[in-house]
């Protein structure tokens, strides 16, 4: 992955910067600064016009594109979005993941796996990345329903795309994004067959959401439900490492 080399013993920089607006959310944003200037200048509705800039600004916020450390180890799965750790489960992986595909590339098998579930809330940065390096085998998108995505059947109901990402050792990751009441669109920057990096940017849910990760079989989470995390930073899981880690709410 692109970027500057840093690590724990203090060899690189760091600096503050404004974060980036994705060009996704800039059309956004631009039409929603062009309405209120309109309503500004032209019409003079400063009771409409300031809420509509002030909107417009929320949009810019919303699609914010910060660059992130990624943690360079082959055995770590890091998470693929910001938010907040509503589920953590034992369930099947989704049956679109189980079994091979048409060329041969191995599925997640149909016996019960850790899915770690992070609600993505409308504060959050959307952009999802990759839980581990390797390559895409496989992107099903599948339409349905607009529940709220913090219940545990939004991800068999909800509309939602499947992503299988095999790491160079040949074991298969999936993770899924699913729209939820405020989504309406899931947008993907990866296709089948490309190679992409731990940490490196797949897509995103607009405007709120969620996304499972499925741990492969024999490793514990490294997170805590009602625990916060961030896109390409937070470590998920350690491959093999199977530990029960508790926390206290304080």
């Amino acid at each position: 992955m692109a970027g500057d080399l840093r690590d724990n013993r203090g060899r690189g920089d760091a600096e503050w910067r404004w974060p980036a607006i994705h060009p996704e959310g800039r059309k956004f944003g631009l039409i929603g600064v062009g309405i209120a200037l309109i309503v500004l200048l032209l019409f003079d509705w400063e009771i409409i016009g300031w809420p509509l800039l002030a909107l417009a600004g929320g949009v810019f916020a919303f699609f914010r594109d910060p660059e992130r450390v990624v943690p360079q180890d082959d055995d770590m799965i890091v998470a693929p979005a910001d938010g907040l750790v509503t589920l953590i489960s034992q369930v099947p992986p989704p049956l679109e993941l189980q079994g091979p595909d048409g060329d041969g590339a191995p599925g997640l098998g149909s016996d019960p796996v850790t899915r770690i579930s992070i609600f993505m809330s409308v504060f959050d940065v959307h952009i999802n990345r990759a839980p581990v390096g390797g390559t895409v085998k496989r992107i099903v998108y599948i339409p349905g329903r607009f529940m709220n995505a913090d219940l545990d059947k939004a991800s068999e109901e909800n509309e939602r795309q499947h992503i299988l990402i095999e790491r160079p050792d040949g074991r298969p990751i999936g993770c899924t994004q699913i729209a939820g009441l405020v989504a309406r669109r899931i947008v993907s920057f990866v296709k089948q067959g490309d190679i992409v990096a731990a940490g490196q940017r797949i897509g995103l849910i607009r405007f709120g959401s969620r996304v499972d990760v499925y741990l492969p079989q024999g490793t514990d989470a490294k997170v805590l439900l009602g625990q916060k995390i961030i896109a390409g930073e937070t470590v998920l899981a350690e491959l093999g490492k199977l530990k029960l880690i508790e926390g206290v709410s304080q």
